[in-house]
């Protein structure tokens, strides 16, 4: 399997070399040639293995140069029991007779991001020997939230890597930022931005593109690498939960085998929805993607007029991880809908000019065949919070809720009950203040003391990795301008 840029096919490169760079040199996002078709009786097969082997077994496909013993001692680090509380890593819910959550926060750092940032570290690692680099790693990474954390734990004193964390000020619940700022390991660092997400973003992609600064990094003997969904060591193991996911349906009777079902994803960067998408290409039969997104909705804009447009509003919500205007990941489904890297290019230069670009009617009819779009605000994220607890018993966090009232939008839509699976992406523990609110709290208590009061509210016990950081230190307090970024991660790197 080679890999070339979204914006330039005429450069190869190999797995390993895809997940130690990063991002092509070009600002494009490196992807696969092609997507690669399960065989036949494969998901069928998969139902009889663990978590563990489907992941080896799915991500060889893409990994060639990784032999099946090394993706195994991978998989049984990543997703052994002292990383995650439940055998099944990624479980199915049954929440009513057509609908399925997907509980992808089960993690040490109790969020999806878990799901890739902890296999991520062990391929970026391997990679690095595999391509006979001799400088150290910079990781830097913009989060909105999850990923932040998820990166620092994932590669916290993995050796030759360093890694730093750029998070809005004032954009991550207190939970996301106690998680980030407490984070423990030497090789670590962590620094909030003055601005939003995409400023922080921008920025990080900006430091990927600045010479100077790369020849500075050179001199110290260190060179950049990402941990963000533009990493395609990121995306890949996103799609092993999907396929794992069907075939948990098809193993427990929710579905018959070769049934096909809908995918409702909560998404901001797009790469979560992105992942299931691949799980349709190698052969899971989705029918159709549910695109959730919050009052920051320029994605239901886009899958339902053709026109993508940053340049509206931006909203701090109670879902902050999807407070995002910049898609990043939606590069790589343009590349899949035109097959044609100089469209893309110009549909990427037009982004960078103008803040927007519009689709050609057949990239567009391509796109609203198989997606559909939906957003909700935070009041109707609250009404959703209630509403699934009230009428199912279960807590699920606001992003998962922006997820469940998509869904309900559609099937009040359409009447299509075809069975559902959701995207859960974090626990509803990580954001205690809205889901307390939601639930008619009407002074919720601050910080950590929140967890108590959920957990005493509803009879469930708070995560053993979110309780724990009442025993953590601050060790984090640097706050800069998004000028000013090249500058903390120099003084990072001293």
């Amino acid at each position: 399997m080679q890999y070339i840029s979204t914006r330039n096919d005429a450069v190869r490169y190999s797995a390993s070399r895809t997940i130690v760079q990063g991002l092509a040199p070009d600002g494009g996002l490196l992807t696969p040639c092609y997507i690669p078709r399960m065989t036949r009786n494969a998901l069928q097969d998969l139902q009889g293995m663990s978590y563990q082997s489907r992941a080896v077994y799915i991500m060889k496909y893409f990994l060639e140069e990784f032999s099946v013993k090394e993706l195994g001692d991978y998989a049984a680090a990543a997703y052994g029991p002292d990383r995650f509380d439940t055998p099944a890593v990624a479980p199915v819910r049954l929440v009513d007779g057509n609908t399925c959550c997907l509980e992808l926060w089960h993690g040490p750092t109790c969020a999806f991001k878990d799901m890739a940032l902890q296999m991520l570290p062990h391929l970026l690692t391997a990679s690095l020997v595999k391509t006979e680099e001799t400088k150290t790693v910079c990781i830097l990474v913009a989060t909105s939230g999850d990923t932040g954390k998820g990166a620092l734990e994932g590669f916290r004193d993995v050796a030759n890597t360093r890694i730093l964390v750029f998070y809005p000020k004032d954009g991550v619940s207190q939970v996301q930022e106690l998680q980030m700022i407490t984070q423990e390991g030497k090789n670590v660092g962590v620094c909030a931005v003055r601005g939003n997400f995409d400023d922080a973003q921008t920025g990080v992609k900006a430091l990927f593109s600045d010479p100077e600064l790369k020849e500075e990094l050179a001199s110290r003997g260190y060179f950049f690498s990402s941990a963000n969904s533009i990493n395609w060591g990121r995306v890949l193991p996103q799609i092993v939960y999907y396929i794992s996911a069907y075939c948990d349906m098809a193993r427990d009777g929710i579905v018959q085998n070769g049934q096909s079902v809908n995918i409702c994803v909560p998404t901001g960067n797009f790469g979560n929805i992105l992942a299931a998408y691949y799980a349709r290409e190698m052969g899971v039969p989705i029918r159709r993607f549910l695109c959730a997104s919050n009052a920051n909705n320029v994605l239901t804009d886009f899958i339902r007029t053709g026109r993508y447009d940053r340049n509206r509003t931006f909203y701090n919500t109670m879902s902050p991880s999807m407070d995002i205007l910049v898609s990043s990941n939606l590069e790589r489904l343009l590349y899949s809908l035109t097959g044609d890297v100089e469209q893309v290019k110009e549909y990427m230069a037009s982004l960078n000019a103008t803040g927007a670009y519009e689709l050609k009617e057949k990239e567009k009819g391509k796109l609203q065949k198989l997606f559909s779009g939906y957003f909700c605000d935070d009041r109707e994220t609250q009404r959703t919070i209630a509403r699934v607890w009230r009428e199912h018993q279960y807590l699920i966090d606001p992003h998962t809720a922006v997820g469940f009232s998509a869904l309900e939008q559609y099937r009040e839509e359409t009447g299509d009950e075809t069975p559902c699976l959701v995207a859960s992406t974090a626990s509803p523990f990580k954001f205690c203040g809205s889901v307390l609110g939601a639930l008619g709290v009407r002074n919720p208590s601050d910080g950590l003391d929140a967890l108590g009061q959920l957990s005493q509210l509803t009879g469930l016990p708070a995560p053993a990795p979110l309780a724990g950081l009442r025993d953590k230190a601050i060790r984090f307090r640097q706050v800069t301008d998004k000028e000013n970024m090249a500058d903390a991660v120099l003084s990072t790197l001293v």
